[in-house]
């Protein structure tokens, strides 16, 4: 006799793992700023954004001169100054101060990690698009083509609204217990001085604002679709020949 018991619901379609190393990378970027050093973190930075990029690349089998790499992770384009502000003011702020002060201070320590964390993970997102597409390969790495990629993906970010990406971001940062101990160690204990955070448990709360981070996302991939669809007609308005 058949089973007539009703079934589970089928579970949603998992992500990708190559999407879940896009976020991985992303929050990793976006905790950068938790390195209360100035020129340091922007360092850290530069590093976790080229890494994400030779990983892609290498995930297809390529592998690109350190030029395309550093051009495709954008470590040409500089901080923000609201971001390098914040790099400064932490580098300072280890005294004792008053409540409000302390809340203001998380508040802007939030908003550079989402300000960070959405960037790359536009950026990381519409790379991925690319290769899946074939526009990057190993002759045209070579050549011109990260430059005209690069650009349509800048091109692209700046036609979306990220305010629901964001507000998404902002929610789980809000909630991070890495962010809110490091501000806590940076504003109530100015005797332990500047600090890089501790790497084992940065690598924990990355794993585990990753997985939050992708429950929330999946849901929004119809505005990736959307993000696709800028990037590919700046990419092709690019590749026309000048003049026409």
């Amino acid at each position: 006799m058949a089973d007539s018991s009703p079934r589970p619901p089928s579970p949603p379609t998992a992500v990708p793992p190559s999407l879940a190393r896009v976020a991985f990378h992303a929050v990793a970027a976006g905790l950068t700023p938790l390195i209360p050093v100035p020129f340091l973190d922007d360092y850290a930075l530069r590093q976790v954004r080229e890494q994400a990029v030779r990983d892609q690349l290498k995930e297809k089998g390529l592998k690109a001169p350190d030029k395309a790499v550093a051009l495709l992770a954008g470590s040409n384009e500089a901080r923000g100054l609201g971001g390098r502000l914040m790099s400064y003011l932490k580098a300072v702020a280890l005294f004792p101060v008053r409540k409000v002060f302390r809340k203001v201070f998380f508040v802007l320590w939030v908003k550079d990690c989402v300000d960070l964390t959405s960037v790359c993970l536009h950026h990381g997102y519409l790379l991925h698009h690319a290769l899946e597409r074939g526009d990057l390969d190993a002759a045209s790495l070579q050549g011109d083509a990260p430059r005209k990629v690069q650009a349509a993906i800048l091109a692209a970010c700046q036609e979306v609204d990220a305010r629901p990406i964001n507000q998404a971001l902002r929610r789980l940062f809000r909630s991070s217990r890495l962010l809110m101990a490091e501000a806590t160690r940076a504003l109530l204990d100015p005797k332990k001085g500047p600090r890089v955070p501790d790497r084992e448990g940065e690598s924990a709360e990355v794993k585990s604002l990753t997985d939050r981070l992708l429950q929330e996302l999946w849901e929004e991939r119809g505005y990736f679709t959307a993000l696709e669809g800028h990037y590919e007609r700046h990419l092709q308005s690019n590749l026309k020949p000048a003049g026409r």
